[in-house]
């Protein structure tokens, strides 16, 4: 490939995302090198049949200048031919003889057809300036991103310095105490937009970011999608939210590593690569098929250096910045997971505990209201006293909802209308579904 060109001089005032990564104007600028973007090119006409600059443009995410000057190459070489306007479109390309049996050797040595990628160079560049590191989380931001969530101050008053200080944390407590669920709220505090691409190129191999699944695209403010060239953004970046993945007990070690696929010939990121910019939570800590040690062994050079050693495979090593939150969430003890010297590391660990009878009762107003039902203190009150008290079963966050679900599913079964209170009989009758029972009855 190229080696990387200045960037275009940009006028001063652009926003810095605007001055990294500009529409490329010449191959140059791609940081990629003509020939990989010739057989780029030569897939997707060997994918189509037959397509138009326009088509080429929105295919590749390209911008005209670049294209007109691969096509340029592939035609002196005898793979491209032009096979006239179609409608006033513009000229349409096919493939010759020789550029399919070119398209055919490019695609045996990889399967991706899709934008063109960005250099893992600027990548890593993109990587750092957006950093998720760089906000700042005061008590009024965090106050305001659980607005409405039953959660002692206290508690949300550790969160807060453990966002901010680039480390990761550890959430750990009984199951059903909304660990996973106030996790998730994390990416709340976090506003701004990041810029991820489709794909990045190390070397020759194409290594697929953007998931569809995880990344959230957002809508491009003006002046970033310019059809001007000295304007604008690079086409090969998406505007999205800063990402949240979870992964719970699926995640294998190889899901943290960059995976090839011998069938379709494609290169997959690992986990936390397509996290990037956000939020990587693994859930249900030591329920995972690979042990907890080896879990956190693999973690240790990233938390430490804030730097990720990717393999390729055949001795091909790349460097990319780590940069992410990391959260661990357990219902076990962590010093069954890990030693003192590995928790350390961590930095914040934060215990979550059953809740007390006011903010069970607080939970339980904000349940009746999500599902339009009238709120009975009485109702909730003997909820506390007559069942969890008599059980002896501590009072968890996920209760509300599913008792009240529950027996609202019975009143419903037995012809009553949402309007009506629910009954101590209607309750009772949900318990017992609900909770496990090995008694006789």
């Amino acid at each position: 490939m190229h080696a990387l060109s200045p960037l275009n001089a940009e006028p001063q005032g652009l926003d810095p995302i605007q001055r990294l990564a500009p529409q490329p104007r010449s191959v140059a600028e791609t940081g990629l090198a003509d020939t990989f973007l010739g057989d780029l090119v030569c897939k997707h006409l060997h994918d189509a049949g037959v397509l138009d600059m326009a088509q080429l443009v929105e295919r590749l995410a390209l911008t005209g200048s670049v294209l007109e000057e691969v096509l340029g190459y592939q035609r002196k070489d005898g793979r491209i031919e032009v096979l006239g306007q179609a409608g006033g479109q513009g000229l349409r390309y096919g493939l010759t003889e020789r550029g399919r049996s070119a398209a055919k050797d490019a695609l045996a040595r990889s399967g991706y057809i899709g934008p063109a990628p960005y250099p893992v160079e600027r990548y890593r560049e993109l990587l750092s300036m957006q950093t998720v590191h760089h906000s700042r989380i005061d008590a009024q931001a965090m106050r305001e991103a659980f607005a409405g969530v039953v959660l002692q101050d206290e508690l949300l008053d550790q969160l807060g310095p453990a966002m901010n200080s680039g480390r990761a944390l550890m959430i750990y407590g009984p199951a059903g105490t909304g660990k996973t669920y106030i996790s998730q709220r994390l990416i709340n505090l976090f506003h701004e937009a990041v810029w991820i691409p489709h794909a990045i190129a190390i070397n020759e191999a194409v290594v697929e970011i953007f998931d569809p699944q995880l990344h959230q695209p957002l809508p491009v403010e003006a002046g970033q999608r310019s059809l001007r060239l000295d304007q604008g953004i690079d086409r090969r970046l998406l505007r999205c939210r800063r990402p949240i993945l979870i992964t719970g007990g699926e995640l294998t070690l190889d899901m943290l590593e960059i995976r090839f696929d011998p069938y379709s010939r494609l290169y997959q990121a690992p986990l936390q690569l397509k996290a990037s910019n956000g939020i990587f939570i693994i859930d249900d800590l030591g329920r995972q098929r690979v042990a907890p040690v080896d879990l956190f062994n693999r973690w240790i050079v990233p938390m430490e250096e804030k730097k990720d050693y990717l393999n390729l495979g055949g001795g091909r090593h790349c460097e990319i910045p780590f940069d992410l939150i990391l959260v661990f969430s357990t219902n076990l003890n962590p010093l069954e997971l890990a030693d003192e010297a590995f928790l350390r590391r961590i930095g914040y660990k934060l215990h979550f505990d059953h809740l007390q009878a006011d903010e069970y009762e607080r939970i339980w107003q904000q349940e009746c209201e999500k599902l339009g039902i009238p709120f009975d203190p009485d109702l909730v009150a003997y909820a506390i006293e007559r069942l969890h008290r008599v059980e002896s079963r501590p009072l968890l966050p996920c209760h509300p909802r599913d008792l009240l679900g529950m027996a609202l599913d019975r009143q419903r079964y037995l012809g009553g209308d949402d309007s009506q209170a629910l009954t101590p009989n209607t309750l009772i009758w949900a318990w017992r579904n609900y909770f496990v029972s090995l008694k006789a009855s």
